[in-house]
């Protein structure tokens, strides 16, 4: 999906201001579905220019949280500023500077891709010739070239995608939301698509992405927020992240309770032990001793193990209900 119709900004509208440092101000947000609550007294600064990652397992209020964001539904309490404008008071405004691209594509696929921007690019009330041109370097940007006049329904996932990415951006946004927008698709298209949302970047677009891939979110997001339950559970840059609230490295291996609490033991809090099922991941800032520890447990013998450094992920899984035992 794409943003609803709204009228084009001219680009002397858009300058910053000196204090605009925040595209998005999100201040004690609940949103509740009946007895369900969804978004639970959510605060979120966004800011301006960079890729902003907002992370967590299905259910987490990511989606729910993206569309209180570009107006689509209203927050049962809480305010929501974008671009400096209450989203509920003037949405319209909101709307007109921004492009969202959702989980699915809704494309008209007996029509071409260019035929799709067309249309949609007059719903945003484009001039002709200012449609064209963007239109022209959409296909160009997005690298659908021949393929752009063929209709959408003979077109792969990954060209289809790309559509749906264009026409989010036929209005010149300020602001992208990415909804999950390289889930399916096989790793080439993904590194293709990582690109131009790092291109975007590099040309002062903000971009909100959610994904479930958190090699994805590392690459690409200056700063994540991971939820859970309805509620920012951490935020930070993803380096920063792993550093200060696990560490620098991890050491996998299989071994059953009875193993890890002696293994635990012999550590003495010199790592921090995640267990899920019989994998158990301890986390140090040296994994030298973490290794000659396993040994020791082993006899002599070497078990299969894996040392590598600790990333995203093992901060998604220890923030989002993964127990986290012992350690510091």
């Amino acid at each position: 999906m794409t943003t609803p119709p709204a009228e084009s900004i001219a680009a002397s509208d858009r300058t910053p201001r000196a204090d605009d440092s925040s595209v998005v101000e999100i201040r004690g947000v609940v949103k509740r579905f009946g007895a369900y609550t969804a978004v639970d007294a959510l605060d979120l600064d966004v800011p301006r220019g960079g890729c902003f990652g907002l992370l967590g397992p299905n259910g987490a209020g990511k989606t729910t949280s993206l569309r209180m964001i570009y107006g689509v539904t209203r927050p049962t309490a809480g305010t929501i500023r974008v671009f400096g404008i209450d989203i509920g008071a003037d949405p319209r405004a909101v709307r007109a500077r921004l492009g969202v691209t959702l989980q699915e594509n809704v494309l008209i696929e007996a029509l071409s891709a260019v035929e799709n921007l067309r249309i949609f690019g007059r719903y945003h009330r484009l001039p002709g010739a200012e449609l064209s041109r963007r239109i022209e370097e959409l296909v160009d940007f997005l690298e659908l070239g021949s393929h752009a006049r063929l209709p959408v329904r003979a077109l792969s996932g990954g060209l289809q995608r790309r559509i749906a990415i264009a026409m989010s951006l036929i209005n010149d946004p300020e602001l992208l939301i990415l909804d999950e927008p390289t889930t399916g698709l096989d790793p080439a298209v993904r590194l293709a698509l990582w690109s131009r949302i790092r291109d975007l970047r590099a040309r002062g677009t903000t971009v909100i992405v959610t994904t479930h891939y958190m090699d994805e979110a590392e690459r690409l997001c200056d700063r994540v927020a991971i939820m859970s339950a309805g509620r920012r559970v951490c935020e930070g840059a993803p380096r920063e992240l792993i550093e200060t609230r696990l560490a620098r490295e991890a050491v996998e291996l299989d071994c059953t309770r009875a193993e890890a609490v002696r293994l635990e033991a012999a550590l003495s809090g010199a790592a921090r032990p995640l267990r899920i099922g019989n994998r158990l991941t301890l986390y140090s800032d040296d994994s030298d001793p973490v290794v000659a520890a396993i040994h020791r447990l082993d006899g002599g013998e070497r078990r299969a193990l894996i040392v590598r450094p600790a990333n995203l992920e093992d901060v998604f899984l220890t923030a989002t209900g993964a127990k986290l035992e012992g350690g510091a």
